[in-house]
């Protein structure tokens, strides 16, 4: 299978017998009702032993904190709900991995803390096939997508989010694809640098009924043509 023959080219590290900070017997950063634990200081962490990896179940709960945090904010009432938004997301990337589905891979970040083996999950990607609109079924229509880029907000700027992306390009290089796509908020200026740095370019603006009618930030569209790079 395609898939697992570029993960196999990709990735020679195991994940066997390892246990993660926010996976084994379900603790994390953060366990599933929302419980804060410190990811380890920055002094701490070797980054040169950084990895790019296939995710794991073992991974679940860390890469949830990871995107928990990166895309919900607890502040006011969000609070109460961040916990129902925090099992929405565990859910449903548990789903995603399970049901493994051919030409999708989701990456983990990780790196461990000096003097010790344990490894802690910094940042996540995911990339996978996708229609331009629901009613768009055939396989013609597809293209590759990627999507849940985070980073821990204390490792930022560190070039992992680089890294990440970079995986993601090679993987759809492997897989025959030309091109890659994701989608950017028109008011995330961080995000949109980090992209046109690694030559992703605006194809389309998505105005949709909740940009006009509620004042909610416009969708961009972006492209990269992967090239050849033999």
């Amino acid at each position: 299978m395609l898939y697992q023959e570029t993960v196999n080219q990709l990735f020679s590290t195991s994940s066997s017998n390892t246990f993660f900070l926010g996976c084994f017997k379900g603790t994390g950063w953060e366990n599933l009702n929302g419980q804060k634990n410190l990811p380890p200081k920055e002094n701490s962490v070797d980054f040169s032993g950084l990895q790019i990896r296939p995710a794991t179940f073992e991974d679940v709960t860390g890469l949830t904190d990871v995107l928990a945090d990166s895309f919900h904010s607890r502040e006011g009432i969000l609070g109460w709900i961040y916990p129902i938004l925090r099992w929405g997301i565990y859910d449903d990337l548990r789903y995603r991995l399970l049901v493994n589905s051919d030409q999708y891979l989701c990456l983990s970040a990780v790196v461990s803390e000096v003097g010790c083996s344990q490894e802690y999950i910094l940042g996540t990607i995911e990339i996978g096939l996708r229609s331009r609109y629901p009613w768009q079924l055939s396989l013609t229509s597809r293209y590759l997508y990627i999507s849940n880029l985070a980073v821990h907000s204390q490792y930022r700027k560190r070039g992992i989010a680089q890294k990440l992306l970079a995986t993601c390009e090679q993987t759809a290089h492997q897989w025959g694809f030309s091109n890659i796509y994701l989608h950017v908020l028109e008011n995330n200026h961080q995000a949109r640098g980090l992209y046109y740095k690694m030559g992703y370019r605006l194809i389309e603006i998505d105005s949709g009924w909740d940009s006009g009618f509620l004042g909610q930030p416009r969708r961009l569209f972006l492209q990269k043509p992967i090239g050849n790079r033999e």
